[in-house]
C-alpha cells in the first residue's frame, strides 16, 4: 500500500470514525495514513481484545470496525460478534492476506459480510470502505 493520487478523489472524502484493527503494525500505520489523509477520524487497535475495549470505551460513534480475520487471540470474526452484542447495526470490513481457505475456516465469507483481500491498493480500500459506510 502506498498513499496515491485518487481520480474523483471528493467522492472517497468522509468524516466518519473507523477502529483499525490490524495486528501487522506496518500494515495499520499505512491503512490509518491511508485513511486519515481522506478526512476519516482514525481508531487504532492492534488485537481484537483492544479493539473491544476501545469500542466499548468509545463514548462517540464508531461508523465502521475494519479489522484483519486471522490474528493472535480474539481473531476478527470473533471481534465482530463481540461488537454487534454492543451494537447490533455495527459495520465492519474484513481484510486478510490468507488464502479463501483459511478466510472460510474463520467464518468470514457470508453474502453480507464486507472483505478486502490483501495486499490492497490505496484505492481499492478507499472505495470499499466509502461504500460500506454509504450502505443503509
Amino acid at each position: 500500500l502506498t498513499t496515491v493520487e485518487f481520480e474523483n478523489e471528493d467522492s472517497y472524502q468522509g468524516t466518519e470514525t473507523i477502529l483499525v484493527v490490524e495486528d501487522d503494525p506496518t500494515t495499520r500505520i499505512v491503512i490509518t495514513r491511508i485513511l486519515r489523509e481522506k478526512g476519516y477520524n482514525i481508531l487504532e487497535a492492534s488485537n481484537g481484545l483492544q479493539a473491544l475495549q476501545i469500542f466499548t470505551q468509545y463514548e462517540k460513534p464508531i461508523h465502521l470496525v475494519l479489522t484483519d480475520v486471522v490474528m493472535p487471540g480474539l481473531s476478527g470474526r470473533e471481534l465482530y460478534e463481540q461488537i454487534l452484542s454492543f451494537n447490533s447495526k455495527a459495520r465492519v470490513l474484513f481484510l486478510s492476506g490468507y488464502t479463501d481457505d483459511a478466510i472460510v475456516q474463520h467464518g468470514v465469507f457470508e453474502n453480507d459480510i464486507a472483505f478486502l483481500q490483501k495486499p490492497i491498493s490505496p484505492i481499492d480500500l478507499i472505495r470499499k470502505v466509502r461504500s460500506v459506510l454509504n450502505q443503509k
